[in-house]
């Protein structure tokens, strides 16, 4: 019976130790910031994305995406990607990613920099140029879901199949002229033994999921099988935007 209270009590002691260690380390993590900068000179406009450790520990396993989409007077989008993986030591402020292009007056600019640590987002930024404050750099925590990019598709993709699923589906996604108006990602994450789970989301909701099998023809009927999906959930998407208007 003594034998059982002491190790009931060294069983609590230690569940102790470990939620205050991780308590901690989510503390830790939590003080690594993203940060957009941007110069601006004549028709041309350069971002730089930054990261900062504002903590004492190490930080490793952590990962970035810049994405910066330009849209022209007629409406288009073009858009330029970086993500990479990075390390940061205590006090460190390390840059990430420069992207320079060109920028009219009639032109609108947004940039949007996430950082992910084991691929859990613990921090994020955003900028705005906007055609009315030509020459003004607005600095602004937006809501992304009330910017509409219709037709973007991201991936996130860590093997070749992957990757090659991506390819399959962006083709067909384009000859079906569809453009929705919201962000379409492909993300991927390891699955049991040697495969991978593919997942299709839209405005970050879950619309598809499946295990990777080698195979042109099995992507193929995948890519099939998620835009028949995304047709759903557009339909019921426009269903309730109907309703709340």
């Amino acid at each position: 019976m003594l034998r059982f209270i002491f190790f009931r009590n060294v069983l609590k002691y230690v569940t102790l130790l470990l939620l205050c260690i991780t308590t901690s380390f989510a503390q830790e993590i939590s003080n690594v910031k993203a940060k957009i900068l941007v110069l601006k000179k004549d028709n041309f406009i350069t971002v730089k994305a930054e990261a900062e450790n504002e903590g004492v520990l190490f930080k490793d396993e952590l990962n970035y995406n810049l994405l910066v989409l330009k849209k022209n007077k007629e409406g288009n989008y073009s858009n330029n990607k970086q993500s990479g993986e990075f390390s940061l030591k205590p006090n460190e402020k390390k840059e990430l990613s420069l992207i320079r292009l060109s920028l009219n007056p009639d032109e609108e600019l947004r940039a949007y920099l996430f950082i992910r640590h084991r691929k859990k987002l613990i921090d994020k930024d955003t900028l705005v140029i906007i055609p009315k404050k030509v020459g003004v750099m607005n600095k602004e925590k937006i809501d992304e879901s009330n910017f509409i990019l219709k037709g973007l598709v991201i991936e996130e993709a860590i093997t070749k199949i992957g990757k090659d699923f991506y390819d399959f589906f962006y083709q067909e996604y384009l000859l079906s002229g569809l453009k929705y108006p919201f962000i379409i990602k492909i993300k991927e994450k390891p699955g049991l033994r040697r495969t991978t789970v593919l997942i299709i989301e839209a405005d970050d909701k879950k619309i598809f999921e499946f295990m990777t099998m080698p195979g042109e023809d099995f992507l193929k009927r995948a890519v099939k099988a998620s835009l028949v999906r995304l047709s759903s959930y557009s339909k019921q998407r426009n269903t309730l935007l109907s309703y709340k208007i």
